[in-house]
């Protein structure tokens, strides 16, 4: 009984293939969790794309996109570190391109291995990774295999940022630009503007873009009834009222209920996390499975591989065996099984 995600093969692979007609360059990015589709399976569909290269997050990640079948280069996205072992001895795979954001890193790898393949990524208002080009010389390349400079830009990219970093780098040095972030017709006012090839890497709005071709489904393992007041769960809490405790498969290894800190920008977003707050100190979390139409609370917080649900009532409204949706955060849900429709 499984955390299913379930594929309308034929949708998602159209919005892919429509998405990718839109960009030329497009390099897709496959990493982490596989966007909750699984490296393999992103490798597999980018070979279907007739993708030229593909985007890893870390070198780790290089065999596991190499074990979906992909044969051609891959871009390392995180850069370089000199403790970083893995990384370092695939400076010596000639299909494998290494990002670069410090000075010293270049100078570095230049001297110890002088014929790996690097990309050299522009700090840009993300403030993440890069350097300014401006601090380079043409003896920090060496020999080096220059495969050109990276922007990547905040989620809502700029097209004046993108132009400008882009400039500065082509100033420095000539090579392609690969950046991040920038909306199809940005992307496409850009490339037509750069003397260079450009190329865009793009993960979730590739992956994840037709939100109608894909669902996460949970099995119901167990139904029982439960009377207000009832002791229930590992840490015996009383039940609200008379319902159901719904068991369905999905937990803490699945990433079930995972969330990240969402910025504060509004009142109505301090509200909501006030509200939920709330709602949490009574014991009245909610899940993200819907149950009769509606999510219903947890009875107690996920377990490792299940879930305890409960749904007030004198009818459960579900049974042992049928599947349930729920909603799961992409980039952080592990499926147990993925079915194909």
């Amino acid at each position: 009984m499984t955390l299913t995600l379930n594929i309308d093969a034929r949708r998602w692979r159209g919005h892919l293939k429509g998405f990718q007609e839109q960009i030329p360059g497009l390099v897709p990015v496959a990493k982490g969790n596989g966007y909750g589709f699984g490296l393999t399976t992103l490798a597999d569909e980018a070979k279907r794309l007739d993708a030229q290269t593909i985007a890893v997050g870390i070198a780790q990640e290089v065999a596991a996109v190499r074990s979906g079948g992909w044969e051609d280069d891959v871009v390392v996205l995180n850069p370089w570190r000199p403790a970083d072992q893995l990384a370092t001895a695939l400076l010596t795979d000639p299909k494998v391109i290494t990002t670069v954001s410090r000075p010293e890193d270049l100078r570095s790898i230049s001297q110890s291995h002088p014929t790996a393949r690097v990309i050299v990524e522009i700090e840009t208002s993300m403030h993440r990774h890069g350097l300014d080009p401006r601090q380079l010389t043409a003896d920090d390349f060496g020999e080096l295999w220059f495969e050109g400079w990276a922007v990547h830009l905040p989620a809502a990219g700029s097209l004046e940022e993108a132009n400008r970093l882009a400039h500065t780098g082509i100033a420095t040095r000539t090579g392609p630009i690969w950046a991040s972030h920038l909306s199809v017709d940005d992307y496409r006012t850009f490339s037509a503007s750069m003397p260079v090839p450009t190329y865009l890497r793009v993960g979730t709005r590739l992956w994840l873009g037709d939100k109608q071709a894909y669902r996460t489904t949970a099995t119901v393992l167990d139904v029982h009834p439960i009377k207000k007041g009832q002791a229930l769960g590992y840490h015996g809490v009383p039940a609200p009222k008379d319902g159901f405790i719904v068991v369905a498969s999905g937990g803490t290894a699945h990433g079930v209920a995972m969330a990240a800190p969402v910025p504060q920008r509004s009142l109505r977003q301090r509200g909501v996390t006030v509200a939920q707050g709330v709602l949490d100190a009574v014991g009245r979390t909610l899940s993200p499975y819907a149950i009769g139409g509606k999510k219903r609370s947890f009875a107690e917080p996920p377990h490792m591989h299940s879930s305890m649900i409960f749904v007030p009532g004198t009818e459960p409204l579900v049974h042992v065996g049928d599947e349930v949706p729920v909603t799961t955060r992409m980039t952080t849900v592990v499926t147990d099984e993925i079915r194909w429709g």
